[in-house]
This record gives C-alpha cells, structure tokens and sequence, in this order.
C-alpha cells in the first residue's frame, strides 16, 4: 500500500464517522447560512506571483512542523502579508488538521480559503462548503476519472474553485481533459514522499496557456517563487517555510509579487 492509499483509508474511516453523526442532508441545509464564495481567480491571474499560505501542522514526510494552538492568528497574519488564498489542511491522522480549523480562519479573515484534505466523496465537498471554503483541492491520483469529473461539477456548482493538483505526466492530461482552470504541480510524490524538483519545470508545458498553474512543494523563499514562476507559475502553495518562519506576514510580503 502506498502513502496516498494509507492516507485515504485513513480519510474514509473518519469520514464514515462524521457523516453518521451528520447525515448529508442535514449537512446541506448548513449551506443555507454558508457566507458567499469569494472568487480568488482574479488574484491568481494578476501580474506577478500570488501566495497560497498554508495552515499546516504537520507532514507525513517531516512530521512535526509548528505548533499552531491558534490557526486563525496565524491566518491574520497571512492576510496581513497580501496572501491571495489560505489553505487550512483539515486532515487529522497525518497532517494534525481539523475542520474545526477550517471554521476558526473562516471567522477571522475575508481572504479566500482552501480545505486542503484528501477529498474523494461528495460529503467532503458538500462539507467544505459548509465549513466556510471557498477552493476545494482534488489529487487526481486519488480519484478515478469518473469520481473525478463528478466531484469537479458538484464542487463547480457549489461555487467553489478547485484546485485539481498533479505529479506527472498522465495526471497532468487527465487535469487539462478535465477541464480544469486551477492546476497545482506538486513535486512530492504522494506515493512515495519523493520530491522532484524539475517536476514543475517538466509538466507546465502540458497545460494550456488559458488555465492557472501552482507550483506546490519545496518553495523556501522569494528564489523558488521566481524560478517558479519563470516557468509559468502564477501562484504557490507554500506551507513549511511560512510556519517553521518567526515572521509569517513578511515571508507572504517577501513571496508576493514576484515577477519572471
């Protein structure tokens, strides 16, 4: 069994126990006091580099990263530096995340929110909503392709934006048939743990010139979001750097506007 395949199974068992004690039904009629979606596409596309600043406590590959008792000061924080977008890892057994995370950003700041999670059944998407997110991620290697184009209509039709992310070449033409407008390159293999750095530089090509690429993983500072971003890049995913960083809102400012 590979990371990813531990990963989900791990998913679908907490899932199973949320949706017991939440029916979908009853998750839906939460929508009802949801706040509107904001949009964070025009961000993405505006000249130079836009940041994705990452609530992230922990990784499968690094274990303990921050210790973060108060996700939504760090949020301000990331608001505060320019960050286009904010993603909150909502993962409990690997990442140490929570929706309840999710909820507290939510509350705290205006800027477009990411459920970062490994999402694979229409609950999930339903549940972002409902939590306050404005982007949904899908990892292509960890749907098949009919559970993948269903799950991007259904979240397209929430309103939200996802973030369809890939490792390699056969995710990548799956991403672009999919249609998708927001693709994020990461160059950790969920597999493995293995990071390729000319993962980025190898799949940007593939996609059409119309579409929005993020580069994910292995981006320490304002020379990564250059070089990614000479590549195509128009928007990072950045995590460890900014919560292992004493000074989060300057190292978003410092990322922010990056030109080729």
């Amino acid at each position: 069994m590979s990371v990813l395949d531990d990963i989900v199974a791990g998913v679908r068992t907490d899932l199973a126990e949320r949706e017991a004690a939440l029916p979908l039904a009853d998750l839906r009629a939460a929508l009802a006091d949801a706040d509107p979606v904001r949009d964070p596409m025009p961000h993405f596309r505006a000249p130079g580099s836009s940041v994705i600043a990452e609530v992230k406590r922990r990784s499968p590959s690094k274990g303990d990263l921050a210790d973060i008792p108060d996700p939504a000061s760090l949020a301000r924080e990331y608001a505060a530096g320019g960050a286009a977008a904010i993603s909150v890892l909502t993962e409990q057994r690997r990442f140490g995340g929570s929706l309840a995370d999710l909820r507290a950003v939510r509350a705290a700041v205006d800027t477009p929110l990411l459920r970062k999670d490994f999402v694979v059944t229409s609950y999930q998407v339903v549940e972002a909503r409902a939590a306050g997110a404005d982007l949904v991620l899908l990892i292509v290697a960890a749907l098949d392709d009919d559970t993948l184009h269903r799950l991007h209509d259904e979240a397209r039709e929430l309103g939200l934006t996802v973030l369809v992310e890939v490792h390699d070449e056969a995710e990548t033409e799956r991403a672009v048939a999919l249609g998708a407008e927001l693709v994020g390159v990461n160059a950790r293999n969920l597999k493995t743990l293995a990071v390729d750095d000319g993962t980025f530089s190898r799949l940007a090509p593939l996609v059409p010139s119309d579409r929005v690429l993020v580069a994910e993983s292995g981006i320490t500072g304002e020379q990564d979001v250059q070089r990614f971003v000479s590549e195509g890049a128009r928007a990072v995913l950045v995590g460890e750097a900014l919560v292992k960083d004493g000074a989060p809102r300057q190292a978003v400012a410092a990322m922010t506007g990056v030109q080729a």
